[in-house]
């Protein structure tokens, strides 16, 4: 412990590490985390640049066709987390006239749209309507309250002026148009909240920067090492999984003596269009050193990767990301030589670990305003410190 730091209280830190929670209100197994985010200057409103469009069924669904608006799949709110009678309400209430809410968009290159808010509603509608241009098996309504007639028919079993109905009828989109700034896009789509649950941050990411790097998290994420070295606990829900995937890029492609602006948002946005422009090769390679990281973390950290450890007590943490990215990066910098000794010094390395836990600058620089440049130098630099000591010992 460093001179004149006073030690955390490590039981009552362990019993009151607070978790995400998933649309259910489980717990993800990832400790929630505080970036100490803040907006250093106002934005100029006059670059925000926001249309109100009211579209019909039909428009949507032919830009669907075309590919036009971007539904972002396997996006957290994705088409199919909604039960069949849930969606059927849906269409229940486009044929009761009933104002459905406002979809929120962002414009993107050839007057593409990303649907940052409304991907369920959207995709309802595409599988009840058009099932084809979505990929999906057609909705049979089910569940209906009102026009309780027409439960187990599809689109083509409804009466002409019903499904004209439905193809006419408008729809609310919230635009923000091409040149509004990254950053003020996201800092509007951050207060959106979706059922009163705010979007996640990686969530935004997803919906908003389109690209190669949407799949490319999402088979770091699906990796067997990945599950291997979390024990498979972290569910995929919100979305922290690949940020913590995206964590370990931001950190291999720009060390932590190139983070300087203590956004760790904006960072990691920066690192979704560079992973975007990457060569495949350049991904591949990438990928195999996530692989190797999660690997090595596992062999040296075990069953306790990525998680506060506390002395005196057994019980296993949440994930930290935090930690995440500090130990899998630092790893991924030693050779399998070198991890092999600290797998077979992993003792050493416990106890090491556990005098990091009881460092109060340590402890607060993976709890609380991580995105911080001072501690997220620290952090790396002390876990460095630490793995260095214990092979040189």
């Amino acid at each position: 412990m460093r001179d004149g730091t006073t030690a955390p209280q490590t039981g009552l830190a362990q019993d009151s590490i607070p978790v995400e929670v998933d649309e259910t209100g489980h717990s993800t197994d990832v400790e929630r985390e505080d970036i100490g985010e803040r907006i250093d200057s106002p934005f100029d409103p006059d670059l925000i640049e926001v249309q109100t469009r009211t579209p019909t069924v039909s428009l949507l669904l032919n830009r669907i066709r075309r590919g036009t608006i971007d539904l972002a799949p396997d996006f957290q709110r994705r088409a199919g987390i909604w039960t069949p009678k849930a969606q059927s309400r849906l269409i229940e209430s486009l044929l009761l006239r009933i104002t459905l809410p406002t979809l929120y968009a962002a414009e993107g290159e050839e007057d593409t749209w990303s649907i940052v808010d409304g991907v369920q509603r959207l995709s309802t509608i595409a599988r009840f309507v058009s099932p084809e241009s979505i990929d999906s098996d057609p909705l049979h309504l089910t569940g209906l309250e009102y026009l309780t007639e027409f439960n187990g028919s599809t689109f083509s079993d409804l009466p002409g002026r019903l499904q004209t109905r439905i193809e006419e009828a408008e729809l609310v989109v919230l635009l923000i148009r091409r040149g509004t700034p990254e950053e003020v896009k996201f800092n509007i789509f951050a207060r959106i909240n979706t059922g009163g649950r705010a979007l996640t941050h990686q969530e935004l990411r997803h919906a908003l920067i389109p690209g190669p790097a949407r799949l490319f998290l999402q088979d770091l994420a699906l990796s067997g090492a990945f599950g291997k070295a979390t024990l498979g606990t972290v569910s995929p829900e919100r979305m922290s999984d690949r940020e913590m995937c995206l964590r370990f890029a931001a950190f291999v492609l720009a060390p932590p003596s190139e983070y300087t602006s203590g956004d760790l948002d904006d960072f990691l946005r920066r690192t979704m269009h560079r992973v975007n422009d990457m060569e495949p090769e350049d991904r591949e390679k990438l990928r195999m050193q996530f692989v190797a990281a999660m690997e090595a973390s596992h062999a040296v950290f075990g069953d306790h990767a990525f998680r506060k450890r506390f002395r005196h007590t057994g019980r296993r943490s949440p994930v930290n990301k935090a930690l995440f990215e500090s130990q899998s990066v630092t790893l991924s910098r030693y050779t399998p030589i070198e991890v092999e000794r600290l797998r077979q010094r992993r003792r050493r390395v416990e106890e090491g670990f556990l005098d990091l836990m009881e460092d109060t600058d340590f402890f607060n620089a993976v709890s609380a305003g991580t995105g911080d440049v001072r501690k997220v130098r620290l952090r790396f630099g002390m876990l460095d410190d630490m793995i260095r000591g214990v092979l040189n010992a």
